[in-house]
């Protein structure tokens, strides 16, 4: 496959970016996306030229590191893929293909293709953890869990913190990240007890980090490589409007 990349190129988040053609020939239909940024790289690099930065880890869509948008879309053209496992046969031979990094205000860029996701470490370090102490490893079978309960909380919990779901939305929400990670702890029962704390702390940080409200576009659930239900939203916010109330009385 010989393929036109139009590939987003900026030293930092303080000078002017553009976009910078580049032609790449003999691309394998079987390649992943990051192998073909991987072979481009090499022939940037042996003809003495700045490679490429793009963010990966480990290339398995498990990570949540792969952020670029293709084409106009998060992680590329295919539903519940990330962009490590989208493949080149979903592309046609002479293909022109535009790259940007995840754009928003809370993910500053820090050169090309990389940009700065730690505001979503922040919003975690808030509240998105158990702090109770529970000592030593509990037998499986000791806490019954009911098997719905299970399988939502394991819907949630497959959220990668990629955040495509905050480079789709026209707000630069973070909405159903913070939904997913409140739902997958708030429907165990390790996480009941600090449910109401864990959703004002957590919405209050993802605010102050810069992230912008929901309007109900269903961008995010489009766009999520691990397809999580924007329903999980509506959850989140009946939680909180509960839990202010709650705190004020």
């Amino acid at each position: 496959m010989r393929l036109t990349l139009h590939i987003w190129r900026q030293k930092n988040c303080r000078e002017p970016g553009r976009l910078v053609t580049y032609t790449v020939a003999d691309v394998s239909p079987e390649s992943s996306f990051l192998e073909m940024m991987d072979v481009l790289n090499e022939q940037l690099t042996e003809r003495g030229e700045e490679p490429v930065a793009f963010d990966s880890d480990c290339r398995e869509g498990i990570c949540g590191m792969c952020s670029m948008v293709i084409d106009g879309v998060p992680h590329g053209p295919l539903q519940g893929t990330a962009t490590c496992q989208l493949h080149m046969r979903t592309f046609k031979d002479g293909d022109s293909i535009t790259i940007e990094p995840f754009r928003a205000k809370a993910f500053p860029l820090v050169r090309d293709l990389a940009v700065d996701r730690s505001a979503f470490d922040r919003v975690i370090q808030a509240g998105g953890f158990v702090s109770v102490n529970t000592g030593g490893a509990p037998d499986a079978n000791a806490l019954p869990i009911a098997k719905t309960a299970a399988d939502v909380a394991m819907d949630a919990a497959q959220c990668i913190g990629c955040g495509a779901c905050v480079a789709a939305c026209p707000n630069a929400s973070a909405m159903l990240f913070v939904a997913a990670k409140l739902a997958h702890l708030g429907h165990l029962p390790q996480g009941e007890p600090e449910s109401g704390a864990r959703v004002l702390a957590m919405i209050e940080r993802m605010d102050h980090e810069g992230f912008g409200n929901c309007t109900n576009h269903f961008e995010c659930e489009a766009a999520c490589p691990k397809e999580i239900s924007a329903t999980f939203i509506a959850e989140m916010n009946r939680n909180y409007r509960r839990a202010n109330w709650r705190a004020r009385t």
